[in-house]
């Protein structure tokens, strides 16, 4: 990913969590349109990578627009082959398809995630993964 745009990510991110944590919408609003741009301004194109999507989508209230904006980031994922990006994303639409009520949904990501994840260095997200997927299938 051309670092120009990850330090450019990385700081609305940082600008995204203060205005979160200040309860200032007006500056998460404006934040997240910045965001939203730069995702656009690349889409599509050599600088284009799934962390501008998958953080759009993490910022996106809307739960049924932030799945859609995952898919997205996961289509790019798979493009470029990023066991992790596929991995983490995966998971981040599982859990909105479980708030959603969709479960069947839930599980078919995770079981994506799950083949994803088997050669990641994230033992923490192959646990959250495994146990997510484990719980959903019996209950």
């Amino acid at each position: 990913m051309n670092t120009k745009i990850y330090k450019r990510v990385l700081s609305l991110t940082d600008n995204l969590m203060s205005a979160a944590e200040e309860e200032n919408q007006t500056r998460f609003d404006g934040y997240y349109l910045e965001l939203k741009q730069l995702c656009e301004e690349h889409d599509n194109t050599d600088k284009d990578h799934p962390v501008q999507w998958e953080t759009l989508g993490d910022f996106t209230d809307d739960l049924t627009l932030a799945v859609t904006i995952y898919e997205r980031a996961l289509l790019k994922a798979e493009a470029i082959n990023s066991k992790d990006f596929r991995s983490s994303i995966s998971f981040s639409i599982a859990t909105l398809k479980i708030e959603l009520g969709d479960k069947t949904g839930a599980i078919e990501h995770l079981e994506k995630a799950k083949i994803s994840c088997n050669k990641i260095v994230d033992k923490e997200l192959k646990a959250e993964i495994h146990d997510l997927l484990e719980e959903l299938k019996n209950s």
